[in-house]
């Protein structure tokens, strides 16, 4: 597939030559992750059929599982009214879309007010990833562990989920 393919042409790429990628996933609807793409790897996703991203940290093409094994196939691609941002629809595979180990990269929620606000953890780590792996190193106190693994809610799934961000790869 030519990454010149006219219908590359109709989507806005930034300054840089990206675009950002929304991820959610199919039936639940739920929102994995953020990402963003190049040409190459708009072209490479439809080409193969699983996310393939752009990682603006290592500069290069990351296809999403390609260490953790957690593929994310494509059921759909979308391009939003303004042409500037890309909406995937995947079936995560193993359920965890997050180097975390957690189903989405949004486990986090703000509760409270503008002056006494917080940032919460509402999502279970589904599966330890190996740095490796995608994975991240332990938290690094005790009361952030703590937190960690005290979710205030927890997914009702049968499934694992990994999300990946475009530092680490997966």
């Amino acid at each position: 597939m030519s990454i010149s393919a006219k219908w590359l042409n109709k989507v806005k790429w930034d300054e840089v030559g990206l675009v950002p990628v929304i991820t959610q996933e199919v039936g639940s609807n739920d929102v994995l992750m953020f990402a963003w793409m190049n040409r190459e790897a708009l072209a490479r996703t439809v080409e193969i059929g699983q996310a393939v991203y752009w990682s603006r940290s290592r500069k290069k093409l990351w296809h999403k599982g390609e260490e953790s094994g957690h593929f994310q196939k494509v059921h759909e691609i979308r391009l939003d009214c303004d042409e500037d941002v890309v909406l995937l629809k995947v079936e995560q595979v193993a359920g965890i879309a997050c180097h975390t180990g957690r189903h989405s990269c949004f486990f986090q929620k703000f509760e409270g007010s503008a002056d006494s606000g917080e940032w919460q953890t509402v999502e279970p780590v589904l599966k330890d990833l190996q740095p490796g792996a995608g994975g991240v190193a332990a938290a690094s106190t005790p009361a952030a562990a703590e937190k960690a693994d005290k979710p205030k809610r927890t997914r009702k799934s049968t499934a694992s989920k990994p999300a990946d961000t475009d530092k680490t790869p997966s």
